[in-house]
């Protein structure tokens, strides 16, 4: 399992070929990668193309935030029969088409990986603890939760 957070890109092929390299075992390969966009959902109107976010800046407590993000790893392998994870997360200062997140998961199989994937990227929107807040044209914000991230969530509750 990898779990990091950290300011520098990272090499999506690196990352994914990582999980898989040397294991015969690995059947399928599932990743989810979160680009910066240049408008939010919850401020732009619909039919308006993007609302000119310059730059999204992500906070988080260290040491806190990678705990969170490794339980939520923890309970993705309890409930999957997975041979591995990794969750790269991105902080600081980001610019539009920068990627901010990698899911990747590995296992025999692919409902596996595409469920556990899904999962991770799903309680990472809820429950990781980052905080995000655009620049634009017109000033700065921050980022509220989205109501469809929490009820994506909610489909993963036992």
């Amino acid at each position: 399992m990898k779990i990091q957070v950290q300011t520098a890109p990272f090499d999506l092929a690196a990352e994914v070929a990582a999980l898989y390299r040397g294991n015969p075992k690995v059947g399928a390969v599932a990743s989810f990668l979160g680009l910066v966009r240049d408008s939010h959902p919850n401020h732009t109107p619909a039919g308006r193309e993007g609302d000119g976010v310059n730059t999204l800046t992500l906070e988080h407590y260290p040491g806190m935030t990678e705990k969170s993000l490794e339980q939520i790893a923890r309970d993705a392998l309890a409930r999957w029969d997975l041979i591995d994870v990794t969750v790269i997360h991105r902080v600081g200062e980001l610019r539009p088409t920068e990627p901010i997140v990698l899911v990747a998961v590995a296992s025999s199989h692919r409902g596996e990986a595409f469920a556990a994937c899904e999962f991770i990227m799903d309680y990472l929107k809820t429950r990781a603890p980052f905080w995000k807040k655009e620049v634009t044209a017109e000033g700065e914000r921050w980022v509220e939760a989205r109501e469809s991230d929490e009820l994506a969530a909610t489909k993963w509750a036992r």
